[in-house]
């Protein structure tokens, strides 16, 4: 058996599959908290590598695609903090880390284990049920039906139909991006039969995300119903609701660079001022804007 034990967590390989447990330091990030231990088969494999830097590098798997639900359904979008096929690496280990890439190279051939897409998930994706409450609203599933609700942060024009409830037959997409730049991320739903272009702002089918702490949770949301849906293989097969142009979110106009991030500091000093936003979230989020400008 493989091992490798580091701050970031702990990766083992016993032959069949990688056991992959986040560790408890203060930096690995939330999302990899509540996803936890990751069991990785062998057979979802594609390959692994290690990239070395001066004082730290990195152990990265990839999966084959269609493998898992949760990377399908964030669209290779998780950042660096948040990906759970990473794991950081002190240069005074990377003599294990070696060997651990080495030991998993030698399986992935004495399996013949190919490289290509998969035609069903070989992960289960996050258990049921969870509910996780970020941006304007909460979202919750059990297996069977998704609750969306919101909060004082809402959009009146969203919030005036109240909570809702979206039945998972009745689901034919799944999408999570997160905030990036001058553009909010969001949690959408792509129901059958009802397909739209409203921004998430005020699509009642969508949850807005800033940017904030709890944002990438909602990626768990993503998963756990994308692990539910039919696989991507078998709606490529049958692309009834197989239009790209639904589920892509509305691109912003090129208008002028500066007046936008004025724009976007006055939200965000709004949200701090009513208390959306702590003083830390709000600093963190103007210091990046003010470099940009």
């Amino acid at each position: 058996m493989a091992e490798i034990i580091q701050k970031d967590g702990t990766w083992a390989f016993d032959g069949d599959a990688l056991r992959l447990t986040p560790g408890r330091d203060k930096n690995v990030s939330l999302l990899r908290k509540e996803l936890g231990e990751l069991v990785v088969p062998l057979g979802a494999l594609a390959g692994i590598s290690l990239e070395q830097g001066k004082k730290s590098g990195r152990l990265r798997l990839r999966l084959r695609d269609g493998a898992d639900p949760l990377l399908h359904a964030t669209g290779g979008r998780l950042t660096e903090p948040h990906d759970p096929y990473q794991l950081i690496v002190e240069s005074d280990r990377y003599g294990v880390a070696e060997y651990f890439v080495d030991e998993v190279r030698s399986a992935l051939l004495l399996d013949q284990v190919p490289a290509g897409p998969v035609d069903t998930y070989l992960l289960p994706g996050p258990s049921v049920p969870l509910s996780v409450s970020a941006g304007d609203g909460t979202a919750g599933f059990d297996g069977e039906r998704i609750r969306l609700e919101w909060n004082w942060k809402t959009e009146d024009a969203k919030a005036a139909a109240g909570a809702r409830t979206l039945a998972l037959t009745d689901i034919t997409g799944v999408e999570w991006h997160p905030a990036a730049g001058l553009e909010n991320g969001h949690l959408r739903f792509t129901v059958r039969h009802a397909p739209t272009k409203t921004p998430p702002k005020y699509d009642p089918n969508a949850v807005e995300l800033w940017g904030f702490k709890k944002d990438p949770l909602m990626a768990l949301v993503a998963a756990a119903v994308q692990a539910r849906l039919p696989h991507p293989a078998q709606a490529a097969a049958h692309p009834v609701d197989a239009r790209p142009e639904l589920h892509s979110p509305p691109v912003a106009s090129a208008e002028d660079d500066h007046d936008a991030l004025l724009r976007r500091l006055r939200e965000l000093g709004e949200l701090h001022r009513t208390g959306v936003l702590t003083d830390e979230e709000f600093a963190l989020a103007k210091q990046a804007i003010l470099k940009r400008m």
